[in-house]
């Protein structure tokens, strides 16, 4: 029996969503639970800090991943920071500053994470950061 194109073109287009459909269901269970060690850090910046104290602090980032075993990746951009620190005023009340800035690095695992703390390019950066850092949040993440 012979089919005409357009019942090709049917059964084709058919198959090809029905397969797409199976790896998309397939690739959206697959997930990992690397060993690896995010430190995520929010942080507000002292009233005054410069545009290019800020560069540095960023920059200062990068150079310290190239220099420290076991920094897989660094982020440096804050897309979507969130939260409030809160400051008591002299009247007893509460203001609320809110958090301007993130920086995530990514250790390979804890062993590199515990020896950065320690490492000198980790303490050259920590000289520029602790000047113009007024309040951070850290959390360090791993399975």
């Amino acid at each position: 029996m012979q089919l005409s194109s357009e019942w090709k073109k049917m059964i084709g287009a058919t198959l090809f969503v029905v397969l797409l459909g199976a790896a998309i269901g397939v690739a959206a269970n697959k997930y990992n639970k690397p060993k690896s060690v995010l430190h995520v850090v929010t942080l507000l910046y002292k009233d005054g800090t410069t545009e290019e104290q800020k560069k540095d602090v960023l920059e200062g980032i990068e150079r310290m991943a190239a220099e420290v075993p076991g920094i897989k990746n660094v982020w440096l951009k804050g897309a979507s920071v969130q939260g409030n620190y809160p400051y008591k005023q002299p009247d007893g009340s509460i203001k609320l500053r809110p958090v301007t800035d993130a920086f995530v690095i990514e250790f390979e695992n804890e062993a590199a994470f515990q020896a950065y703390a320690d490492h000198p390019a980790h303490r050259t950066w920590e000289k520029v950061y602790m000047n113009v850092r007024e309040r951070s949040i850290t959390s360090d993440i791993t399975n």
